[in-house]
């Protein structure tokens, strides 16, 4: 799997989506959450492709996304936060209860 397989956001669905083989979709669902803020909802990868990766890039990818229009999130999709505690780098991407 090559560049086609970026990640992109499809605002109209509101929905951060990688392409795959098979003309099959990887997404996460997100709304807005106010200001600059997007809360990530559900992350969704076809079964055939669990298990592969493919949902760890799909969330990378989207966090580059988040991170280049300055935007934050509020990850309230169960597979966005466990990926946020094995990767404190992004964690700057994260809404804080203070704010």
């Amino acid at each position: 799997m090559g560049k086609e397989n970026a990640v992109r956001d499809n605002k109209q669905k509101h929905r951060f989506e990688m392409t795959l083989d098979e003309g099959k979709t990887a997404f996460i669902d997100y709304t807005e959450a106010g200001e600059g803020m997007l809360a990530h909802t559900h992350t969704e990868v076809p079964e055939e492709f669990e298990g592969k990766g493919i949902g760890s890039r799909l969330v990378k990818g989207t966090f580059e996304i988040v991170q280049e229009e300055n935007l934050k999130i509020v990850p309230t999709c169960r597979f966005v936060a466990v990926y946020l505690k094995r990767h404190p780098e992004y964690q700057s991407l994260v809404v804080s209860t203070s704010e």
